[in-house]
């Protein structure tokens, strides 16, 4: 999925992104999709890192295991924030989440699935936006929490075409799918979201359908602008 970076050097450095990738196919169109924004990035300016948990093999699940050995009923966000606060966070997790505060803009790229999120990216969510770190303890929640002033943007892909998506459509207007994502995830934790980048029915498109297709997710993503001012 990463790939070596295309930048002008004349064009000023742009702030940091992260993209989280979730599909299982490399040959997906998401997948295609989610390197032609990649490469969009990097092309005006911006230092991109990739993280593809599929080809990662990354474990979604947040159970006790994750946290040193303690006594008593597992509290989950408990035990994030005494993590936090000891210096226990796993490896992997400290790194993932390293890599979040790190970055000014948040790429959450996935297909649409069941109306939501593949549980792969549900559960990365679970255990790197972690309580004490991202939101939570010193932070507070939305426009206190430890993200606030960066920016967030969902990049994703529907099985439906987009007339179904529209209010009133069969199966309602996709803002509402993506609220729980906006609000519920991205806003909770401080990012503001940016307006989605949407591909329907890829699966249905012609050869030039899907490359036009590619050519509207490279303009989305073109000098984007990301402000790295703090609220």
């Amino acid at each position: 999925m990463d790939t070596v970076p295309t930048v002008d050097p004349a064009m000023d450095a742009q702030p940091p992104a992260l993209v989280v990738h979730a599909h299982p196919e490399p040959d997906s169109f998401a997948s295609s999709q989610t390197r032609a924004a990649v490469e969009e990035l990097r092309r005006s300016g911006h230092s991109v890192r990739v993280l593809d948990l599929y080809a990662d093999g990354w474990n979604p699940v947040l159970d006790r295991g994750e946290f040193p050995p303690f006594e008593g009923p597992f509290k989950p966000q408990a035990e994030q924030m005494r993590a936090v606060r000891e210096g226990t966070l796993s490896a992997e997790v400290r790194a993932h989440l390293d890599a979040v505060l790190s970055a000014e803009l948040l790429v959450l790229s996935f297909p649409l699935w069941w109306f939501s999120m593949p549980a792969i990216l549900k559960g990365w969510i679970d255990r790197v936006f972690v309580m004490g770190a991202a939101f939570g303890g010193e932070f507070g929640l939305f426009d206190r929490a430890a993200l606030r002033g960066r920016r967030a943007m969902v990049l994703i892909t529907t099985g439906g075409p987009e007339e179904a998506f529209a209010a009133g459509g069969a199966f309602g207007a996709l803002d509402q799918f993506l609220f729980h994502v906006h609000r519920g995830m991205l806003e909770f934790v401080g990012y503001e979201p940016l307006p989605p980048v949407v591909t329907y029915a890829p699966a249905r498109m012609s050869e030039a359908e899907r490359e036009a297709s590619l050519s509207a997710v490279r303009d989305a993503f073109a000098g984007i602008g990301v402000s790295a001012a703090r609220l």
